[in-house]
Order: C-alpha cells, then sequence, then structure tokens
C-alpha cells in the first residue's frame, strides 16, 4: 500500500496511513516521512503494533537519540521513557504548561517521538501550537524588536528541587528526578531560524522561557506574557487526539505543545524517545 498523508484541518499536523512501522523503513519511506514530517509539524500513526525495540528503531531512522534530563528510563532502553498516569493517581497532570521539549539545553532536541500503548477513553488530548505562524503573525514593529534578542531558558520552574515536579511531588508513577543542574540557563534566538527549512519560529514558553537577554525582569517579564498569549491563539493550535497504537512524531524546532487532563480514573501510559538535532553536513 502507498504512503498516505491525510493534512488535519488544523494549522499543523497530518495522518500517515499505508505503513507498517514495526517492518522497518527503506531510504525512500523515510524520506518521504521527513519530507512530510517538515512540512506538517506533527505525524500521527495511527494502528502501529510496536515493541520497544520496534520504536527505537523507528526513532533512529529519523535522527540520533538524545537525553532526557530529568527522566528515568525503561530497563534495558536507555532511550525510552515512560509518560505513566496510573487510574488512581491523584498529581498534578504532567506537562499541562506549553513548552517545547527540553528547550534549556545548549542543544534542545530536533524531535519527540510518543507511542501510546494504553489510551484512556476520554480525555488526555495534546495540544500543539504552529509557531511559524505564530511569529508570522506578529506585527512588524513587534518582530523588529524581537529579531536579534534571545530568551533565556531554565528547567527551574519543573525540575529544580522546590519545581513543579521537585522534592514536594509525591504520590506520582511517572519517573521523574528532579535535579539542582535545573537551575542552570541558556540563551537561544527568540526568532529561531529553523536549520532544515530555513523558516522563523517563535521560540519561547511559558514552561522555560524565564526572560529576555539584554532586558530587566520588569522589561521582559510583560513582553513574555504578551507572547506566550499570542503564541496560543487558536488560530495557531491543532488538538490531537489519541488512539491505542498510534505514534505521534513532532518537532520541538517550530511547535510547543501541552498535555491536557480529563481522564480521571482511567490509566494512560506512552513511550517516549527524543530525538538529538541532526550533525550538520560536513
Amino acid at each position: 500500500m502507498a504512503l498516505s498523508i491525510t493534512p488535519q484541518p488544523a494549522p499543523c499536523g497530518a495522518r500517515v496511513q499505508g505503513i507498517d512501522l514495526g517492518r522497518g523503513l527503506d531510504v525512500e519511506q523515510v524520506a518521504e516521512i521527513r519530507a512530510a514530517w517538515l512540512r506538517h509539524q506533527v505525524l500521527a500513526f495511527p494502528g502501529q503494533t510496536l515493541s520497544l525495540d520496534d520504536l527505537e528503531r523507528f526513532a533512529a531512522t529519523i535522527g540520533p537519540f538524545g537525553t532526557d534530563p530529568y527522566f528515568g528510563s525503561v530497563a534495558g532502553h536507555p532511550h525510552i521513557a515512560q509518560v505513566r498516569r496510573d487510574a488512581d493517581e491523584t498529581t498534578k497532570i504532567f506537562a499541562e504548561t506549553w513548552h517545547s521539549d527540553w528547550s534549556f539545553l545548549a542543544r534542545p532536541p530536533q524531535a519527540t517521538v510518543l507511542y501510546g500503548n494504553v489510551i484512556p477513553p476520554v480525555g488526555g488530548d495534546t495540544l500543539f501550537a504552529n509557531q511559524y505562524d505564530a511569529w508570522d503573525a506578529l506585527p512588524q514593529s513587534m518582530q523588529a524588536l524581537l529579531r536579534d534578542k534571545q530568551g533565556i531558558h531554565s528547567a527551574r520552574r519543573g525540575y529544580a528541587r522546590d519545581g513543579m515536579y521537585g522534592e514536594k511531588d509525591k504520590g506520582r508513577s511517572m519517573a521523574i528526578r528532579y535535579d539542582d543542574s535545573a537551575l542552570a540557563t541558556q540563551l537561544h534566538p527568540i526568532a529561531r531560524v529553523h536549520p532544515e527549512t530555513g523558516r522563523a519560529a517563535l521560540y519561547v514558553s511559558p514552561g522555560y522561557t524565564i526572560g529576555i537577554d539584554g532586558m530587566s525582569e520588569a522589561e521582559a517579564t510583560p513582553l513574555l506574557m504578551e507572547l506566550f498569549a499570542h503564541q496560543v491563539r487558536d488560530a495557531f493550535v491543532y488538538r490531537h487526539r489519541w488512539s491505542t497504537g498510534m505514534l505521534v512524531l513532532w518537532d520541538n524546532r517550530c511547535v510547543i505543545h501541552a498535555a491536557t487532563g480529563g481522564y480521571q480514573g482511567h490509566a494512560r501510559l506512552l513511550h517516549r524517545i527524543t530525538l538529538a538535532e541532526r550533525a550538520p553536513p560536513s
């Protein structure tokens, strides 16, 4: 069966059918998938039956394995983390704050792969926001102000000792490991140019952007609040609904995402792989 790519009726996202990711991919299939991913930013592959080995094999075709600095991994699979919530769990929903995965790293990851093993019958959607569109929709005066500015990114709000998932976060089934390293900061352009498409994307998020380099907190905070509200306008957002056996691949360089709840009393289990940025051609 030929690969079928159906764009979502949304600012980003496409559904990919006609392929069994568990069988492995040839060079042409990888190229087609990667081209569709760069075009649509978020790809969903429904109806897949994948082992952890299959998941790793697929992820390796897209890019090199990255790191998950604050997650424990699955035994025997150091690159796979569980996104897990037990049916009776009462902790705050993980990753409800908009973010781009691990943007506080010196070289943030290009992609995230997430596979749905146990999907509740209600709730648990993932929201994605197209940050190419968010940047393009800013007034020219705002673009001029921000074009040469750098955002200050940090993991402290989530993974520091006093962060959301720090030492006071009790009763969580997901293996999150807080650490003092989360206090570190890293600069990235607010108008980040995608290394493969050449397009500028708005690269800030309430999850990890804590300031703007060269600006005081009093100057930066209202500007960031304005950008945070702007970047998740309905015009930019795709609401993704999961099904059991669905694999989703998204581009952290040009979308931000957020988890949602609504499945109290139901278990949810997904397996995740972070993919590092590919080395530039020599």
